[in-house]
């Protein structure tokens, strides 16, 4: 692993001292946003762990989530080749946006087909998207809906696609069992969103059951 180099290092702007920081969900790999630190932003944001940045508008540092609660805790933060430019790699709470979407980047210049991908990453912006919606409830949202339902509405959910996975198994139809799949793993990660649960959480004790020599059972021990 190379080592950490130091705040001296970095390359601000020689007239605004400045240093343009991209923020990256650690867990989706998605870009977040754009943004602007000085060196005491920076340095601040190395000594808390909470994203920091500097207003170009207001002329001040700012945390995020600071008034809106949708909090970015730093995983990492790493320079470009230059040391000119910052990527702040962080588990975002709630939408990154202002507008209350996820992402900042959100809206298409130019679109393609996305390449077939697994999981690894999905997961995670599925879970974003509940808990954005949660925080804002937008009118004729599905999880609005579910969630003026409450908890045991989205459990009665989580049992009835249980259901069909075993059925869509059973019969051996790939397509419907991928759907029904996908149907399971939404409100499941919509029950976790609603008692506080993050992807991250479950990915903690999987990575705990990893042995030397593959992937250990449940509460499997040795």
């Amino acid at each position: 692993m190379t080592p950490p180099i130091s705040l001296d290092s970095l390359n601000f702007d020689a007239q605004t001292g400045l240093i343009p920081v991209v923020t990256q969900d650690a867990r989706s790999g998605a870009v977040l946003m754009q943004a602007w630190a000085d060196r005491a932003a920076v340095a601040r944001t190395l000594d808390t762990r909470e994203a920091t940045y500097y207003s170009r508008s207001r002329q001040e540092q700012w945390v995020k989530g600071a008034t809106s609660g949708h909090t970015q805790r730093i995983v990492d933060v790493q320079t470009d080749c230059d040391a000119d430019s910052l990527l702040y790699r962080v588990e975002q709470t709630g939408p990154a946006c202002h507008t209350g979407a996820y992402s900042c980047y959100h809206q298409p210049l130019l679109t393609g087909d996305a390449p077939q991908a697994g999981l690894d990453g999905t997961l995670d912006r599925v879970y974003a998207t509940i808990t954005e919606r949660l925080a804002t409830l937008p009118e004729n949202s599905y999880v609005a809906r579910l969630h003026a339902g409450g908890l045991d509405r989205v459990l009665k959910k989580i049992s009835e696609e249980s259901g069909e996975v075993l059925l869509a198994a059973k019969n051996a139809d790939r397509a419907e069992l991928a759907t029904e799949v996908a149907d399971l793993l939404f409100h499941t990660l919509f029950a976790m969103a609603e008692v506080g649960v993050s992807p991250a959480d479950v990915a903690a004790v999987l990575h705990a059951r990893e042995g030397k020599t593959g992937l250990k059972g449940p509460k499997e021990v040795g």
